[in-house]
């Protein structure tokens, strides 16, 4: 009975991890597909920005997590994921850069949030440029799995559960569910910090940026 409830949380092998990271990014295609529109009417829709680039944070965590597991597990010579084989070469050229940039646009966009729209100065520069380099990257990466969204998808139906996969689903389920809830608490307990940007006037131009 412990064995059973171990493989439905942690059971998957290769097939579960392509499976949690085939999910988590179609999440953040639809995420990152808001914070576009946002950023085309920032003045007006700055708080749905603000909302959900902190919801973001749990879907991005997860996605990090289960590809860093692949590579970690590939390198560390695991003998499934050995033969699976290594990651696409360009998805492995960029995921260094993937991760300093993301590191970059939330930890730039949090400081922002803290200090409000009159001392914005050079950290909304920093945040733009690395929100653009960041989009294009993560934009990849996350395109890059969506060739495996079809036989995810078909796997899900009813009486076509692949044995591979099976194990697991649980804990994958729960990792993205909690990916969510963490991300939209962290939303919720942060609205306060979003008056000082809501505020009329808190764009005199109409700027439009990440």
């Amino acid at each position: 009975m412990q064995s059973d409830r171990a493989a439905a949380l942690l059971g998957g092998g290769t097939a579960g991890n392509e499976r949690l990271t085939t999910i988590v990014s179609l999440v953040l295609l639809v995420l990152l597909a808001v914070i576009g529109i946002t950023i085309l009417r920032i003045g007006q829709l700055i708080w749905v920005h603000l909302f959900v680039g902190l919801l973001l944070l749990g879907p991005v965590a997860a996605k990090l997590a289960s590809t860093g597991y692949r590579f970690a597990r590939y390198y560390t010579r695991a003998p499934a994921y050995r033969r699976k084989g290594p990651p696409e070469p360009v998805l492995r050229l960029i995921a260094p850069v993937v991760m300093i940039s993301t590191a970059v646009v939330f930890a730039s966009g949090i400081v922002l949030m803290f200090l409000g729209p009159r001392d914005r100065g050079q950290w909304l520069s920093i945040h733009k440029v690395s929100f653009f380099v960041w989009l294009a990257l993560t934009g990849v990466h996350v395109l890059g799995h969506l060739p495996s969204l079809g036989p995810v998808l078909r796997a899900s139906q009813p009486g076509a559960r692949d044995a591979r996969i099976a194990h697991g689903a649980a804990g994958r389920w729960l990792a993205l569910a909690g990916a969510l809830v963490g991300g939209l608490v962290l939303a919720i307990v942060l609205l306060p910090q979003f008056a000082s940007w809501t505020a009329h006037g808190a764009f005199p131009h109409h700027h439009h940026g990440g």
